[in-house]
């Protein structure tokens, strides 16, 4: 697969991930017809779509971007069919409505790169993002932003001891 394809199925899933604002409890998957509607909109299929099922899926590859093992049970119910990719490597595919989603989750496993899909540190944010630092360090899904924020709180943490 090419970069281009890689960036842009690592944009999909990261999106799939922030579809819920945990600190504001934000929702954009809240009913069938939203899931539908977001599923459309990224060129997925919508037949069978079901947002409580998409949402099992999405708190559990959240849940493992966050560091914890993967929950199987939520993810039992999507069908994936592996294939020998063009490029010789591995292939999956999916006709339920968040395979595709699912299916590059496990193929960035199966690369290695799964390690760089995390949740941002800033407990007051918790977007999902693709860490594309060298060594994997990235804590942050905006270095200006969030980072800046706990850089300038711990440097008055340590001025005030």
């Amino acid at each position: 697969m090419s970069d281009e394809g890689g960036d842009a199925r690592i944009a999909l899933l990261v999106d799939f991930l922030n579809t819920v604002d945990e600190d504001t409890g934000e929702e954009e998957l809240g009913d069938d017809r939203a899931l539908a509607t977001w599923l459309r909109a990224r060129g997925l299929p919508t037949r069978g779509a079901n947002a409580e099922e998409a949402r099992g899926v999405r708190s559990a590859l959240r849940a493992a971007a966050d560091g914890h093992p993967l929950r199987s049970d939520v993810l039992r119910a999507i069908p994936l069919h592996a294939h020998i990719a063009e490029d010789g490597g591995l292939g999956l595919t999916s006709e339920h409505p968040v395979g595709h989603i699912l299916a590059v989750a496990v193929q960035l496993a199966h690369e290695g790169e799964w390690s760089r899909i995390k949740l941002c540190d800033m407990h007051s944010c918790r977007y999902a993002f693709h860490d594309s630092s060298r060594n994997r360090s990235g804590r942050w899904c905006d270095m200006r932003v969030c980072g800046n924020r706990a850089k300038t709180r711990a440097f008055r943490e340590r001025q005030r001891s």
